[in-house]
């Protein structure tokens, strides 16, 4: 069992930045690919960033060029840098982990962005 806990979401205007981290509980984190997925209300839950074991990392078409994902395996966190925030990217952000068929979420942070 992986427990993984989010934190940093919070308010910010339009052009900010935030940086959300997610804590996982696993001494064995480093092996698990982790993503981050936002849900905005009566949407689906979306990939916006992922970044595999290896350190490879891939983007959603909309936060290409803002958003940077980035992993400390020796901390167990993985983080997701956020800038130029438009009030589209207001939603709840999760993180998820996975190994093999093992999946994991967290429990969501809420990233609001407005003026």
């Amino acid at each position: 069992q992986v427990q993984l806990v989010e934190s940093g979401g919070g308010l910010v205007q339009p052009g900010g930045s935030l940086r959300l981290s997610c804590a996982a509980s696993k001494s064995i984190f480093s092996i698990y690919d982790m993503s981050w997925y936002h849900q905005a209300p009566g949407k689906e839950r979306e990939l916006v960033a992922g970044i595999a074991s290896g350190g490879t990392t891939s983007y959603a078409d909309s936060v290409k060029g803002r958003f940077t994902i980035s992993r400390d395996n020796a901390k167990n966190t993985v983080y997701l840098q956020m800038n130029s925030l438009k009030p589209e990217d207001t939603a709840v952000y999760y993180c998820h982990a996975r190994y093999l068929s093992w999946t994991y979420w967290g429990q969501g942070t809420q990233v609001t962005v407005s003026s």
